[in-house]
């Protein structure tokens, strides 16, 4: 153990495992364990940027974080999902896991990356062909072309189908025009526009002829020399909440002309003579199919989250087992926090669920990796579907337990995690965005939704809620019913539980096909609720989008139930995969992280079990004992479990703490 004060006994009886921190470390970081240390080794170089983040103006941090963003990518490190004839690593998984380890520095840098290689560069790379990565691959690989993701406008937020920016196709000079329609229409919040940037990829409607095709995305120049182009005016966002040295900013084009070629045409073309050609007939489909393509900056994000709350429960954790606090008896010494049993319900299930979000994060993360190395066919299609669900549930999840973890970890440190130098200022600070940015969560679970009510997720009419409720009423609500009706369900469950119909049975608590199957049961009723309640509504012949709206915090519980339940299977699965030389005190680390992430999160959703009759008090009482329980022994542990994240001790900063 690495504890700096002993721990005590966990439970009579009870033989404590010991934790082997490098085996668990290389567990963690799995294949892209080379990956991650080339990270940290470019984080604990960097490591000053903690400090300028408080020392310098806005203006002088941004131009240091820019510094640091461009000397990183000369290592190699933000280039590798892109590819190898470009100066790329051709790894998008490995792309993914840099990005995840770099949340453990300073965050501004990790959004400059992300704006700069994730978003600009993704969208050149994902939505773009060959001239495209030509022109501009090289170049913004390097950092030597510094560009922005231009989607966002002050108007229309997560609806980007309506989007108000147009660009007219002009067949007499071969041009598109594109013009910003009222300050509605204007390109907000966008990262590098407000200073860096020399090329945007602006996303506009397309009209051709007269006629509108739908948001398609092109590369419209914005900078030359440092000078703002013609046509084009950028406004400063100004100061933020956090991450002050991205440089966001505002953008309208008033007739801004560029070539034809500018449009990025994976997806769709316009030809010469202003004819629309797409492969994909469908528009909606079309539309989903390119925002599709941009999926990997939702994976980002969500990773990020999780490793942000990495780094505050790694300095609580530390803080816990050295601030003494109180006597346990007159003749003893003041106790270390974590000893008491209130602290440890504060932060243990914390480190569990981390773990347990880690594990999710790396199924997310290979489902990316494969569907945009694969050879698109009808098999690739279903799980490119299921990866924007799973991508979506896992982002909100994520960056809300980081903005719960870093909050709780803030106050476990009482008034040193206060001060500046303990990093959670600038930790709750910098991650509070990730939970509206790359998708607002609760939107981003609306979707997970869709994806649960029908089996056809591709075609879904738009992200409104009228077009889903038209489409779920229409087509999908009997079969989710039939599929999720309550007496299938309980068998299902009581099947898996000792004592058949006996709820209240205390054996089996730590079993994770009881833990699983209680979790797929509450996610498969509130859904078969949430169907019955639009089909109930609609034929009643009321008007849709009122129906939806009332029934919009069944549909977001059915959707945040979903992901828990994917969340526990990627630990049990992971458990049930470890290697067989695994370390025995690590496996049985990891059982005890799992059957706490498991019955902690039953026990907080306590009361809708109880409701629906599959928790009687009793058993609920005896899940909150092995709640405490399983705590005093993750206990003795909690350094080990913590260490083994492998957050550089320059990113811990504080000797107070850690």
């Amino acid at each position: 153990m690495s504890t700096d004060t002993a721990a005590p006994a966990s439970a009579p009886g009870y033989a404590e495992p010991e934790v082997d921190v490098p085996a668990l470390t290389a567990l963690l970081d799995g294949r892209y364990a080379e990956v991650r240390q080339l990270v940290r080794t470019n984080l604990a170089t960097y490591a000053s940027v903690l400090d300028d983040a408080e020392d310098l103006d806005v203006d002088a941090f941004r131009e240091r974080v820019r510094d640091v963003v461009v000397e990183m990518a000369a290592t190699g490190q933000t280039g590798m999902g892109f590819p190898e004839e470009y100066g790329g690593g051709g790894d998008i998984g490995a792309s993914i896991a840099a990005f995840e380890t770099l949340a453990f520095g300073d965050l501004s840098v990790l959004v400059k990356v992300g704006v700069q290689f994730g978003l600009f560069g993704g969208a050149i790379l994902q939505l773009g062909t060959k001239r495209h990565h030509d022109a501009y691959l090289q170049d913004l690989v390097t950092g030597r072309l510094m560009g922005c993701f231009a989607m966002t406008e002050t108007g229309h937020g997560s609806n980007v189908q309506a989007l108000g920016t147009v660009a007219t196709y002009d067949v007499a000079t071969r041009e598109f025009v594109i013009t910003t329609h009222g300050d509605a229409a204007r390109k907000d919040y966008i990262g590098n526009a407000a200073k860096h940037a020399e090329v945007a990829v602006v996303f506009a409607q397309l009209e051709v002829g007269g006629r509108s095709e739908g948001v398609h995305a092109f590369v419209v120049p914005i900078r030359e020399g440092g000078a703002v182009l013609d046509g084009v005016r950028v406004e400063d966002d100004g100061l933020k909440m956090g991450l002050n040295g991205v440089d966001n900013g505002r953008l309208w084009f008033d007739g801004v002309r560029v070539p034809r070629e500018a449009l990025l045409n994976r997806f769709a073309d316009v030809s010469p003579a202003g004819v629309y050609e797409s492969s994909i007939e469908n528009p909606n489909r079309r539309f989903f199919t390119m925002l599709g393509t941009l999926v990997q900056g939702r994976v980002c994000v969500g990773g990020a989250g999780i490793n942000a709350s990495k780094v505050a429960l790694t300095i609580a954790t530390r803080y816990a087992v050295r601030r003494r606090q109180f006597e346990a008896a007159s003749d003893t010494e003041e106790q270390v926090l974590l000893d008491y049993g209130m602290h440890q319900r504060r932060l243990l299930p914390l480190i569990a669920r981390t773990y347990a979000l880690h594990f999710a994060q790396d199924v997310v993360r290979t489902q990316l990796h494969d569907v945009f190395s694969s050879t698109p066919d009808a098999a690739l299609e279903a799980t490119r579907r299921e990866l924007e669900g799973r991508a979506a549930g896992t982002k909100a999840l994520g960056t809300w337990h980081a903005t719960r973890t870093i909050q709780e970890c803030r106050e476990a440190c009482g008034g040193a995690g206060y001060l500046a130098v303990n990093r959670f200022a600038a930790l709750k600070a910098d991650t509070d965005v990730f939970t509206t940015f790359e998708g607002d969560n609760h939107v981003l679970l609306q979707l997970v939704a869709k994806g649960l009510l029908t089996d056809y997720a591709s075609e879904f009419e738009d992200m409104d809620q009228l077009g889903m409720v038209r489409f779920v009423t229409n087509l999908a609500v009997g079969t989710v019913i039939e599929r999720t009706s309550a007496h299938k369900l309980l068998e299902r469950v009581k099947d898996l539980l000792p004592g058949g119909d006996e709820w209240d049975q205390e054996a089996g608590l730590l079993d994770s096909e009881y833990q699983l199957a209680m979790l797929r049961f509450r996610e498969e009723h509130m859904l078969s609720g949430v169907a019955r309640r639009l089909k109930r509504g609609v034929d009643q012949g009321r008007n849709p989008g009122v129906v939806f709206s009332e029934v919009q915090d069944h549909v977001i519980g059915a959707a945040n139930a979903h992901v828990e339940r994917l969340v526990l299977e990627a630990f049990v699965d992971r458990l049930r995969d470890l290697p067989a030389d695994a370390p025995e005190g690590n496996r049985v680390a990891l059982a005890l992280l799992c059957d706490l992430f498991a019955l902690s999160t039953i026990e907080a959703d306590r009361a809708w079990f109880m409701e629906h009759g599959r928790l009687t008090v009793q058993r609920s009482k005896s899940i909150s004992r092995e709640v405490n329980a399983l705590c005093r022994k993750i206990r003795p542990l909690a350094v080990d479990l913590v260490d083994a994240w492998g957050v550089p001790v320059e990113m811990l900063r504080s000797p107070d703490l850690v």
